[in-house]
């Protein structure tokens, strides 16, 4: 499930060119997600990556995330919050 999340919402990713030649690559509704890198390939590797980081730390602060290609990982973050350590 987080793995097809991850894929839909890379889908809606947008590039940009930056002055320095780097590429800048944000996902609309992800607020304060975004990343960059030599090409937009790079960009889009390094946007995955901070997505994944994004996911957890809102799922550790209880923060709802969008709902993606019909795909709800609000619910899964707040079990995952309400289950006590081992």
């Amino acid at each position: 499930m987080l793995t097809a999340y991850i894929a839909k919402a890379v889908e809606k990713a947008r590039y940009e060119p930056m002055e320095n030649g780097r590429f800048f690559a944000t996902i609309p509704g992800f607020k304060g997600l975004w990343a960059e890198g030599k090409t937009v390939e790079a960009a889009r590797r390094e946007l995955i990556e901070t997505l994944e980081d994004w996911l957890l730390l809102a799922f550790r602060f209880g923060d709802d995330v969008p709902v993606v290609g019909g795909i709800d990982l609000n619910k899964v973050g707040r079990h995952a919050k309400t289950r006590q350590p081992a």
